[in-house]
């Protein structure tokens, strides 16, 4: 069966496997769930009592979901709209133009082509781009139009994901400023994504389940769905949003605030007839950047982002997942 996911080979890697694999779904359907939806409006209200409760409602979604959505969150939809028809083109070049020519500081990956079995597969395509580089016109080739767009769209997300770390530092007793240098723009990454239509069982992943390894995410999804999460201790499908943007917890956000806030497990599941794209800026730190617990007594010891990043890669290659914090508890 050829179908447009063949471009990546997709198919090719992973279908030897899965036809020796029981390919029907052994999933029960999926209960859908509503995130917290948080109008940033409330945080420029002229009255007090809004702008706390909006900042009370961030942080609260943060400790008892991980995730949550805002609407009026400052970014132009018009940009959203731009951006994703960038990153459409883009993805609509030929396999050995993605992954060869160097595009994008050559930040192109596909799936896990070392996967052994099911459980292992990613079936889809992104572009993992260090922000540092998307300025850079050398990065783009023929995609002029995507750079300043790019670039727009990035540091939008940027100014986003300090105001909100700041709101949640400002709950835990710190000013808002604390990750001002901590996280700068030269640390933090833009992937853009692409889930191709996935000929086989329903219960392939798009993108295997995990939690996230920086600060926070901001996610644009389109309406095609897929994303889940663990809540209560079961998986819940995310409802798709068009006017929101989802926000979810990371592991040094975790373990920085003392478990405070929960860095949540997620993943994309894999559609038969449909593709979906979305777009994710991570906030992070320098990798020399020291993790420490803000109260005491810590439940973590201290390490710095690029010990943890190491740790988790070497977990994935050995164990073929990640284990996260758990390696870090005192």
């Amino acid at each position: 069966m050829l179908i447009k996911s063949e471009n990546p080979p997709l198919l090719h890697s992973y279908g030897e496997v899965c036809t020796k694999q029981a390919v029907e779904s052994k999933t029960p359907p999926m209960e859908e769930c509503q995130l917290p939806l948080i109008d940033l409006a409330g945080l420029t209200s002229v009255h007090d009592g809004e702008r706390e409760a909006c900042a009370a409602a961030i942080c609260r979604a943060s400790s008892e979901w991980g995730f949550f959505q805002v609407i009026n969150h400052g970014i132009n939809p018009e940009l959203l709209k731009n951006m994703r028809k960038e990153q459409m083109k883009l993805f609509q070049t030929p396999f050995n133009k993605k992954s060869c020519s160097g595009l994008l500081n050559n930040s192109y990956r596909w799936g896990n082509p070392t996967a052994t079995s099911p459980h292992q597969f990613s079936w889809s395509e992104a572009f993992h781009i260090p922000f540092d580089k998307i300025s850079e016109a050398a990065c783009y080739g023929e995609f002029t139009s995507l750079r300043e767009v790019m670039m727009e769209f990035g540091e939008a997300m940027s100014r986003l994901a300090k105001l909100l770390a700041g709101i949640l530092a400002q709950n835990l007793g710190h000013t808002s400023t604390v990750f001002e240098d901590v996280c700068q723009e030269t640390n933090c990454f833009l992937r853009l994504n692409r889930y191709p239509p996935c000929p086989f069982s329903p219960d392939i992943f798009g993108l295997v389940p995990h939690t996230d390894s920086d600060f926070l995410t901001i996610l644009s999804q389109d309406q095609v769905g897929g994303l889940q999460l663990m809540n209560n201790s079961k998986w819940v499908a995310v409802k798709p949003n068009e006017d929101a943007l989802i926000v979810n917890i990371g592991d040094l956000f975790q373990a920085w605030s003392n478990d405070v806030y929960k860095s949540v497990e997620h993943k994309v599941m894999a559609n038969a007839k449909m593709e979906r794209y979305s777009l994710a800026y991570f906030l992070c730190p320098s990798y020399d950047s020291l993790i420490q617990s803000c109260r005491e007594p810590s439940i973590y010891r201290k390490f710095t982002f690029g010990e943890y990043r190491k740790q988790v890669q070497e977990d994935v290659k050995k164990t073929g997942h990640k284990l996260g914090l758990q390696r870090f508890l005192l």
